[in-house]
């Protein structure tokens, strides 16, 4: 999934994108282990959409507390 798309996203869509990577990914290393799986490559384009998720949810979530600390500084 390209960066673009999930920085369109909101954090609770992001969350919920993550749970179906890593239940994807379960399932990847299930066929893995049972020998079953045909692109191996794919669990690492897995892994690497999940890494890009988490931080784009860590840089949002930085900005939202950012943001929230500009508006209780600009209050006092």
């Amino acid at each position: 999934m390209k960066t673009s798309e999930l920085r369109a996203l909101s954090i609770d869509e992001l969350k919920l994108k993550e749970m179906d990577f890593r239940k994807e990914l379960f399932n990847l290393k299930f066929q893995l282990s049972k020998g079953e799986l045909e692109n191996n490559m794919r669990v690492k384009a897995v892994r690497k959409d999940i890494a890009k998720l988490l931080t784009i949810v860590t840089e949002k979530e930085k900005a939202a507390a950012g943001e929230a600390a500009k508006r209780g500084a600009g209050n006092a």
